[in-house]
C-alpha cells in the first residue's frame, strides 16, 4: 500500500514473483466511474472507494478460501480501508511503501500512460494515514532499488519454509 507513484505495482509484482504467489493490481477492481473520475483529475471520495475496497476484499476472501497466496497492490491510504481488506485476519499483511512527496512527485512526472495524474499526489498525501504498530505492517523505504525493497520485505515477513511457494517448489 502507498500513494500513487510509490511503486505498488512494480514492487508487488516482483514480490509475488519472488515468492511464487499470484499477483493482482488493485486498480483492476476500480469501477469505470472511478477511473474516469481520476483520469479527469478528481480525487475519489470514500463513497467512491467502498465498492472498490469490497471488490478487493472479496478477492482476498477467494484467495484465502482456496488456500492460495497472493500479493495485491492497492493504495489503502486510510486505516478504515485497510480494516476492510484485512478483516482482522493475522494471515493478511499490509506492506507500506514509504517515500517522500518530493521523491514520488519526481517519479510521477516520468510515468506514462497511467490514469492517475501527478496533480492528485497532494490529495493522496493529505488522505494518507500511515499504518501504525496495531496493524503489524511491514514498512519499507522506496528510496532503493526494486530488488533491495523486495529483499527488505521478504526479510521483514519472515516467512517460514512452508509459507513460500519458492521454498515448497525447491523442496519438492
Amino acid at each position: 500500500m502507498g500513494v500513487s507513484g510509490s511503486g505498488k505495482s512494480t514492487i508487488a509484482e516482483r514480490l509475488a514473483e519472488r515468492l511464487a504467489w499470484s499477483y493482482e493490481d488493485g486498480d483492476k477492481f476500480h469501477p469505470p466511474s472511478n477511473v474516469a473520475k481520476m483520469s479527469a483529475g478528481q480525487p475519489l471520495t470514500d463513497n467512491d472507494r467502498w465498492p472498490w475496497l469490497m471488490a478487493i476484499a472479496d478477492e482476498i476472501d477467494r484467495v484465502c478460501l482456496t488456500r492460495q497466496h497472493a500479493v495485491i497492490a492497492c493504495s489503502a491510504l486510510k486505516r478504515a480501508y485497510r480494516d476492510v481488506l484485512v478483516h482482522g485476519r493475522n494471515d493478511v499483511r499490509i506492506i507500506f511503501l514509504e517515500g517522500t512527496q518530493a521523491l514520488i512527485a519526481n517519479r510521477l512526472t516520468q510515468r506514462k500512460d497511467h490514469f492517475m495524474p501527478p496533480g492528485l499526489l497532494e490529495s493522496q498525501f493529505e488522505t494518507l494515514e500511515p499504518p501504525d504498530a496495531r496493524e503489524n505492517p511491514v514498512t519499507v523505504s522506496i528510496d532503493a532499488s526494486v530488488d533491495a525493497i523486495v529483499d527488505d520485505i521478504v526479510r521483514q515477513l519472515r516467512l517460514g519454509p512452508l509459507d513460500s511457494g519458492v521454498a515448497r517448489r525447491n523442496r519438492a
